[in-house]
């Protein structure tokens, strides 16, 4: 019985780890669908509670890893780690070679993504519709400073595990998007798939003190002020779409021509094959809250 659990368990985690490569897609998402959520949240809070290690400190082992629900978190791991390290190749791959169909997917997912966080917003008045726009001002200004090319220091790599970890446990938002807002997706993606350890245990220790410095303040604001923090956050989302317009890296979609063509020709927009990704990463979204209402029943 037990082993059951732990390879569903595994098999979610494969799911969410699936959802936190690809931007627009929330792993918490995929967490909060599947029924896990819940515990989760809960492993985390333990992990974050001093009272937790005093048990570790004082070798009361058997305790210590029940109140972090060790078994549930290995198994997740091990599912969130197989999935990204299998799938990361594969996202280095179509952006090097088919940027425009690849971000134009990003793009619809994201959008989709946004509209469904809107719907589930209540109460619609003045007051929200000023806390949205902000969001949208803050993204669009976030993406129109941030650079496409950031720099490749261990130091940048730390921040951007420790901002990206934090949303990859809110439903709804992306930690892959937020990779993509800082110009370092490719990155991480290609050290993912190359086993570039050193950016990798990097990135890793940004994460855990993303988690341990982040996660209660996040959901202390998700618990206070919940509607106004999604609010800004939705809108945020709205305006950072301009980071993943399919157009944006000329250069790159040059690159990627070239390397298919091994010619020079003039520059192939692929509009139409663009527009036919955008709707792929629209109907993606659709199936995930056609799922989500389903697990409701």
């Amino acid at each position: 019985m037990h082993l059951g659990k732990n390879v569903s368990t595994a098999l979610k985690g494969f799911f969410m780890g699936a959802a936190n490569i690809v931007p627009g897609v929330s792993g918490g998402t995929i967490a909060l669908i599947s029924g896990i959520y819940g515990e989760l949240i809960g492993a985390l809070d333990a992990i974050m509670s001093v009272s937790t290690w005093k048990l570790l400190a004082a070798g009361e082992w058997r305790k210590f890893r029940d109140t972090i629900h060790g078994t549930f978190l290995l198994s997740l791991s091990i599912g969130v780690g197989i999935s990204v390290f299998s799938l990361a190749k594969l996202m280095t791959t179509c952006l090097t070679l088919h940027p425009i169909q690849t971000w134009a997917f990003f793009f619809g997912l994201i959008a989709a993504s946004a509209a469904v966080m809107l719907k589930d917003i209540k109460g619609w008045d003045a007051k929200a519709a000023a806390f949205t726009a902000a969001g949208v001002i803050l993204g669009v200004v976030t993406c129109t400073l941030s650079p496409t090319r950031t720099t490749d220091e261990l130091w940048f790599i730390f921040i951007c595990g420790a901002i990206a970890v934090c949303t990859m446990i809110l439903p709804g938002i992306s930690g892959s998007f937020i990779l993509v807002i800082l110009g370092k997706y490719d990155y991480v993606m290609e050290a993912i798939g190359s086993l570039d350890w050193p950016v990798l245990a990097v990135f890793a220790l940004g994460c855990a003190a993303g988690i341990l410095a982040f996660a209660k303040c996040l959901h202390w604001l998700l618990d206070k002020w919940e509607k106004e923090t999604m609010l800004v956050l939705v809108g945020f989302v709205i305006g950072s779409l301009v980071k993943v317009w399919p157009w944006n890296d000329k250069a790159a979609l040059e690159t990627a021509q070239r390397l298919r063509t091994g010619t020079d020709a003039a520059l192939d927009l692929q509009i139409p094959g663009a527009v036919l990704w955008c709707i792929a990463g629209i109907a993606l979204i659709a199936v995930i809250e056609v799922w989500k209402g389903l697990s409701r029943r």
